[in-house]
């Protein structure tokens, strides 16, 4: 049976860059992959027929040869008897074919490590997190924080090498410093970190006797972290290089602390603004008055209470908010009035209270007024 095209097989035109290439063989490998294909017995041979075709346009000599000679490019020694002209026939070579096809799609995903590249011995120390909590009134200072902070530092026997006595590490010989080795299984070759270093392609003969090889060791810090004014619950602040030290060398993590702002007592925070309820008695809210309000910085403020002022007023007090995280000014604080009903009366209070009862008129009460007109008007209605 004769091959198909292989442009064909992608489904793609024949122009097509490397791009669109592997985006069309992505697509086909994904489709007909055995594993995800039991019930197709056709299955694995489209995913070997998209495999060689993509094997070899992905290649620039072998595509250029394929644009001109077609299948007869491969065939009988062809491209002058050189290279793989068999590539993609054999099992063995499907194998190794597809290893190099999975490596070129999903290389960059797996950390970016190219072919016969191995890892580096020295690796990266992990980030750190830690929680603070702290009051409304630090957030609005800004404030300077000790913490003690358990991690990981660079070994000062071995200077961070992992190594005893300054000693270099040595190639690992099963791997031969890849870091990787590699199994064959039917027509996949699988990859998999070296078991005898680890995968980090270095061997220590003669490890430290503070770290164990590690090149780091246990420890707890004191750090101080500066908080600056204007900070709420979410804001990161990043200490480079204050994290988990690297293994065998390897550069430090970084330290995160996530701030939380405390609920307070007096205020509720809305971004920049500041609320804060303050109860008036009904005697004030009626006649009108001053009072005295706690600010955020500890000071006060004289407010001037209307005469005639029902629950829910509210009043603004600029630049008495909390500061911007990033400049931009500073936000507002609001007062909002409850008026009080007394309570525990006396007798001669609630005779008083009486007697101003029968002395209300209509004008005194406008909302409750208002509120039984229409009332009395619904009903009317309802008996019409």
């Amino acid at each position: 049976m004769a091959k198909r095209d292989f442009y064909e097989v992608l489904g793609v035109a024949k122009g097509a860059d490397a791009g669109e290439l592997k985006k069309a063989y992505r697509k086909k490998a994904m489709e007909f992959h055995p594993d995800r294909n039991a019930d197709n017995p056709e299955a694995e041979a489209k995913f070997k027929e998209a495999n060689e075709a993509y094997d070899t346009l992905k290649d620039p000599d072998k595509k250029a040869a394929y644009d001109r000679y077609g299948h007869a490019a491969f065939e009988q020694g062809g491209m002058g008897g050189g290279g793989r002209p068999g590539a993609g026939h054999g099992q063995g070579d499907f194998g190794s074919a597809f290893s190099d096809v999975f490596d070129d799609l999903f290389g960059d995903f797996m950390g970016g490590q190219q072919r016969g590249g191995g890892r580096s011995r020295a690796q990266r120390g992990s980030d750190l997190r830690y929680n603070m909590r702290i009051p409304l009134e630090d957030a609005y200072a800004g404030t300077q924080k000790t913490i003690t902070v358990p991690t990981s530092v660079s070994c000062g026997g071995c200077k961070g090498t992992g190594a005893a006595n300054g000693a270099e590490p040595q190639t690992c010989p099963s791997c031969s410093g890849m870091g990787k080795v590699r199994a064959q299984q039917g027509f996949f070759t699988v990859e998999r970190a070296c078991p005898a270093c680890g995968g980090i392609g270095q061997m220590i003969k003669d490890p430290c006797g503070q770290c164990g090889g590690a090149g780091r060791v246990e420890k707890e810090r004191s750090l101080s972290v500066n908080i600056p004014a204007g900070v709420e619950t979410g804001t990161r602040i990043r200490l480079a290089g204050e994290g988990e030290a690297g293994l065998r060398g390897g550069p430090t993590g970084d330290l995160y602390i996530f701030i939380e702002v405390q609920p307070h007592a007096l205020f509720e925070r809305d971004g920049a603004h500041l609320h804060c309820a303050v109860p008036v008695s009904m005697s004030s809210a009626a006649l009108g008055g001053d009072i005295e309000v706690p600010t955020i910085d500890g000071g006060r403020s004289r407010v001037k209470i209307p005469a005639g002022s029902q629950s829910g007023r509210q009043m603004r007090l600029r630049n008495k908010g909390m500061p911007a995280l990033r400049g931009g000014g500073q936000g507002d604080m609001f007062i909002e009035l409850a008026v009080e009903t007394p309570v525990n009366l006396t007798s001669k209070q609630k005779e008083l209270l009486r007697e101003f009862e029968n002395l209300g008129e209509d004008k005194n009460n406008p909302e409750s007024s208002s509120f039984f007109k229409k009332v009395k008007s619904f009903w009317d209605g309802m008996k019409s």
